[in-house]
């Protein structure tokens, strides 16, 4: 459902850009988290040995694990609080998906109820949800698109305004109507928002850093053999995917994990009865 998020107003372009530009961030950070890990890691490993005798002596060695054990210990509730944030925001914009798809249903049905003088805006609705589905636009639009779909909604509303109803019965369904196309505008308002994400740019730099001075840790004294630099290796790829799909969840319309287009898709198929 992110085409029916991109085409609202006039951020709706700048928040396709965002979100391809998110999704590529997201893809770099991952790399460069897993590259300063295991250099890290490897660095102290490789070089704890070129040390001066009273760097390795175990008084040392038992201080900086100490000192990692705190970071550790902070990375683990930073990197939960990211958890958390990242979540709340999937589910938030999950949820006013499903809701703002509700809307445009009951709108199409106040609208058929009303009669075939609603007819137009039935079409120009339905042209709406359609532009937000086309598979050909839905990994980045350009401004013809964009304009397009922010058409489209606006059109919608000035066919609403151009109703005259005649009787109780449908200056009523007419109200009911209304309400629900405003609905709609404010729900997409608020995805846009949300759009952004809310997990600090400061707070992710600050655990990577804590994340690599853990990493190094590890390879201060450790044994120089094949399975800990293997074991290394992996914690850091390991670590580093789970940063990127912690970032990726909390940029919803980017990425492997995305809102579903399925509540938009039974809007469609409500929308073409």
């Amino acid at each position: 459902m992110k085409g029916l998020l991109n085409g609202e107003g006039g951020g709706g372009n700048s928040a396709s850009n965002k979100e391809e530009w998110l999704a590529v961030n997201e893809v770099v950070v991952g790399i460069i988290v897993a590259l300063s890990l295991t250099g890290a890691a490897l660095g102290s490993l490789l070089l704890h040995p070129r040390l001066p005798a009273h760097l390795r002596n175990a008084e040392t060695i038992s201080t900086i694990r100490l000192a990692a054990g705190l970071f550790t210990l902070m990375g683990s509730l930073v990197l939960g609080l990211t958890v958390n944030s990242a979540r709340s925001t999937f589910e938030s914009i999950d949820h006013n998906e499903h809701v703002i798809s509700t809307e445009i249903i009951l709108l199409d049905q106040a609208l058929r109820h009303y009669g075939p003088e609603a007819l137009n805006a039935r079409r120009q609705l339905a042209d709406y949800v359609t532009r937000g589905l086309d598979p050909a636009t839905a990994g980045g639009q350009s401004d013809e698109t964009n304009q397009a779909q922010e058409r489209s909604l606006e059109l919608v509303g000035d066919s609403l305004n151009a109703l005259k109803p005649a009787d109780a019965g449908r200056s009523a369904l007419w109200q009911d109507a209304r309400q629900h196309f405003l609905r709609i505008v404010e729900l997409r308002w608020t995805l846009l928002e949300e759009a952004d994400g809310t997990i600090p740019t400061a707070l992710v730099l600050l655990l990577v850093a804590w994340l690599t001075l853990i990493f190094a840790s590890f390879g201060y004294g450790a044994p120089r053999n094949a399975f800990v630099v293997i074991t290394l290796v992996t914690s850091a790829i390991l670590i580093s995917g789970s940063l990127y799909l912690i970032l990726d969840m909390d940029s919803a319309f980017s990425g492997p994990i995305q809102v579903s287009s399925k509540p938009a898709q039974r809007a469609l198929m409500e929308l073409r009865r």
